[in-house]
């Protein structure tokens, strides 16, 4: 989905060259039918099977984009002249990244593209979030990441984050607290690299977000269309890439690629 910083953030879903708003539909009964068809969002290609939300295999296989190293930063090996696609990997991992906290279903660390700031924290339904470095490059936020998560998650529970709003936190003392338990670990890192593509961003203040629910579920039940063709239900709210239904939730970047009729009354 695509997601505006509003309040409450703003969610537009995409069907071919359309964007449905969807923050209206909130109470209403809505339905999304599985039409039988998927096909790769880099090339097009019809494909029975959807690799790394929304990839045919071949993609798959080649992409930089679903290399290992997205998943792990801290193993960029473009300097050894292993990248898949090199042209993509300057576009991409040579360019601003930011270092951040985020309170989604607690406190975790995170990167991410400058372009990508807030998208992404809304995309993981975070609730609070803080920049603490600016850097130069891929790799070296995640050599800091890789730091940082030795005293606190790099991951967030989707469940809890789609049962309730998280207890707030003092991001800034968090930053804080952080960067003395790890002020060895980051001096390694800077001295790995020009002391210019590392900025420290003490003056920064947390950004909050909030989401377009009206009522968070008891039990969390996922959705598969995989499974069910035909996902119906009343939505009581959107937060991260989760519609939320009276009857489950429904993860829609799982399924880039798939064709989708949607309905709503």
């Amino acid at each position: 989905m695509v997601t505006t910083l509003e309040s409450p953030v703003e969610y537009r879903l995409p069907l071919d060259d359309e964007q449905i708003p969807l923050n209206q539909f909130i109470g209403s009964t809505v339905s999304l039918n599985y039409l039988g068809q998927i096909h790769c969002i880099e090339c097009g290609r019809k494909t029975s099977k959807s690799y790394s939300q929304g990839y045919c295999y071949p993609c798959f296989q080649s992409l930089a984009a679903c290399d290992m190293c997205i998943m792990k930063p801290e193993t960029c090996h473009y300097f050894k002249g292993t990248c898949r696609q090199p042209e993509w990997g300057e576009t991409h991992c040579f360019q601003q990244h930011y270092v951040y906290l985020a309170n989604s279903s607690g406190l975790k660390v995170g990167i991410t593209r400058g372009s990508q700031v807030p998208t992404r924290w809304m995309d993981q339904g975070a609730s609070q979030a803080l920049p603490i470095f600016r850097v130069s490059n891929r790799l070296i936020s995640g050599k800091l990441e890789v730091a940082i998560k030795e005293h606190v998650s790099d991951r967030t529970d989707w469940r809890k984050m789609l049962k309730g709003e998280p207890e707030a936190i003092d991001l800034c003392i968090r930053r804080d607290e952080l960067l003395q338990q790890t002020e060895a670990e980051i001096r390694e890192v800077e001295q790995q690299f020009d002391p210019e593509s590392i900025t420290l961003l003490p003056d920064e203040q947390p950004v909050t977000i909030n989401y377009p629910v009206e009522q968070y579920p008891d039990k969390v039940k996922s959705f598969n269309f995989d499974k069910t063709a035909q996902i119906e239900g009343t939505l009581q709210g959107i937060k991260g890439q989760y519609l939320i239904l009276d009857t489950g939730v429904l993860n829609i970047r799982k399924f880039g690629g798939y064709h989708i009729q949607f309905s709503a009354t």
